[in-house]
């Protein structure tokens, strides 16, 4: 962090349910702190323990020079950046706006050629972790911009992160958080089948979620095996074919259990099924690399 970087003044627009603790991790940052609401109540928090308010995004860009964004959608954050009274009527050159909403990459890609325009950088910053993370300032956030950009912002958004990541230009942290989201949802669904095969067999559900979060706290879910940096097959002769072929194996008889469980109990498991099929090769360890079929 720089001494510069450390003293720039902050704005933030947007205090809904993740906003709102966002930038309470910020009311002591030493730059100062500007907030601003569509709900002028929204506010009272923060200027009640000394931050400034703005009436709208214009008021906020002429008193801040790293601004934070957590509105709804695109519309929202189109509006706030380039509307009539939006962040770029007053920004000045150097300004950089960081949207933390989860937006289209395109978007992403479309504000910042405008904000350029402007001289002011535009990074697109989701974050991951929920609200309980941003109280505790333990949040991820997955930025897209320039170097530049994301020196100016680590320093006050490790107010309300411990994990930032450069995933590449505009558009990358977006397209990071979209991949995080991809599994995110898609383990909800796989939860939801689980549930039903554990309702099924006479098993309580709340004490499943308790072994689930336990384990998963340990061994890190599956983020674990998310380690390699391609999704390359795995060579024999390679540091991780033995690991994961390990988990290929386990898997394998796990799901294979599983299915036939859900199939003498009648609850039907089709991400299972297809989990069982593509378990192997989505490791990068398909059986056919030790010269048999897949199964």
């Amino acid at each position: 962090m720089t001494t510069e970087s450390g003293h720039l003044p902050v704005g933030f627009i947007g205090l809904g349910n993740m906003g709102a603790p966002m930038a309470k991790r910020l009311l002591a940052w030493p730059g100062g702190l500007t907030v601003c609401d569509v709900r002028p109540a929204a506010t009272l928090p923060f200027t009640e323990q000394g931050a400034a308010s703005a009436a709208d995004p214009a008021a906020l860009a002429a008193a801040a020079r790293v601004i934070s964004v957590t509105v709804l959608d695109d519309a929202q954050v189109i509006d706030v950046v380039t509307g009539p009274a939006g962040l770029l009527s007053t920004a000045a050159a150097g300004t950089v706006i960081a949207v933390h909403s989860t937006i289209s990459d395109r978007t992403a890609e479309q504000l910042a050629a405008v904000c350029a325009e402007r001289g002011v950088e535009f990074v697109d910053a989701p974050v991951s972790g929920g609200a309980g993370a941003a109280k505790r300032g333990s949040l991820a956030v997955m930025v897209g911009g320039s170097d530049a950009a994301v020196d100016s912002i680590r320093a006050p958004f490790g107010c309300f992160s411990d994990l930032i990541v450069h995933a590449g230009p505009v558009g990358a942290g977006t397209r990071m958080k979209l991949a995080r989201n991809l599994l995110h949802f898609v383990a909800f669904t796989a939860a939801t089948e689980a549930q039903r095969l554990a309702e099924r067999a006479g098993l309580n559900i709340a004490d499943l979620g308790k072994v689930v979060r336990h384990s998963d706290a340990i061994t890190g879910g599956p983020g674990s095996i998310m380690l390699r940096e391609t999704t390359r097959a795995v060579d024999p002769d390679d540091f991780w074919f033995p690991i994961l072929g390990h988990v290929r194996d386990l898997g394998e008889k796990d799901l294979a259990l599983a299915v036939e469980l859900g199939e003498r109990l009648d609850v039907p498991l089709p991400l299972a099924q297809l989990a069982a099929t593509r378990l192997a090769d989505g490791l990068g360890v398909g059986k056919q690399l030790l010269g048999k079929e897949t199964a």
